[in-house]
C-alpha cells in the first residue's frame, strides 16, 4: 500500500521447537543405536529399514514443525497486521489497524520467563478476535501495535 512502512515481521517463539528438537535428538539416537544393533542381519535390510523408519520419523515430527514455524509469520505494518502461514497452501489474514477496537496480551508463568505471550486483537466485526500466539517481546509489540491503532483512529476520526 502507498505510504505503509513495515515495522516489525516476527514468527511465534522459539520454544516451539523445543519438542521437534528432542524428536529429532531422539530419532538420530534410537535410529544410529538400533541400526548399529542390527549390524548386516538380513543383508542389511534390516539395517536400512531402522534408518528409513528413523529418517521418516525425524522428517514427519521434526523437519515437518520447522518448516511450518519459519513459514508462518506476523508482519505489523503502518497500516495493518498481516498474518501468513502454510506450506503447501498458504493462507493470509490481514487486519487494517484503523478496524482494531482493543489489543491485549496474556503471560502465563512460562511465558513470563521466555518473555513471549499472546497477542488479542479485537475488531468489531468479530466476537472472538484474532490470537496471535508466542509472540517474541509481547509487550513492546502490544505497545507498537496499541500506539499504531491510536494513531490510526486519531487519523480516521479527524474531519476532512
Amino acid at each position: 500500500m502507498p505510504g505503509e512502512t513495515v515495522l516489525e515481521t516476527t514468527r511465534t517463539h522459539v520454544k516451539v521447537l523445543l519438542v521437534p528438537l528432542l524428536v529429532l535428538l531422539a530419532c538420530s539416537f534410537a535410529g544410529g543405536f538400533l541400526a548399529a544393533q542390527a549390524g548386516g542381519s538380513g543383508d542389511g535390510w534390516v539395517r536400512w529399514g531402522v534408518v528409513a523408519l528413523a529418517v521418516g520419523i525425524a522428517l514427519w515430527f521434526a523437519v515437518l514443525p520447522f518448516v511450518r514455524w519459519f513459514l508462518w509469520t506476523y508482519t505489523l505494518t503502518s497500516k495493518r497486521i498481516v498474518e501468513q502461514k502454510g506450506i503447501l497452501t498458504r493462507e493470509g489474514r490481514v487486519i487494517p489497524l484503523s478496524r482494531v477496537n482493543d489489543v491485549s496480551f496474556e503471560k502465563n508463568l512460562n511465558d513470563r520467563l521466555l518473555r513471549c505471550g499472546t497477542l488479542i486483537v479485537h475488531t468489531a466485526s468479530e466476537e472472538q478476535g484474532l490470537l496471535l500466539r508466542d509472540i517474541p517481546r509481547i509487550e513492546d509489540f502490544h505497545r507498537t501495535v496499541s500506539t499504531l491503532v491510536y494513531e490510526a483512529h486519531r487519523r480516521h476520526d479527524e474531519p476532512i
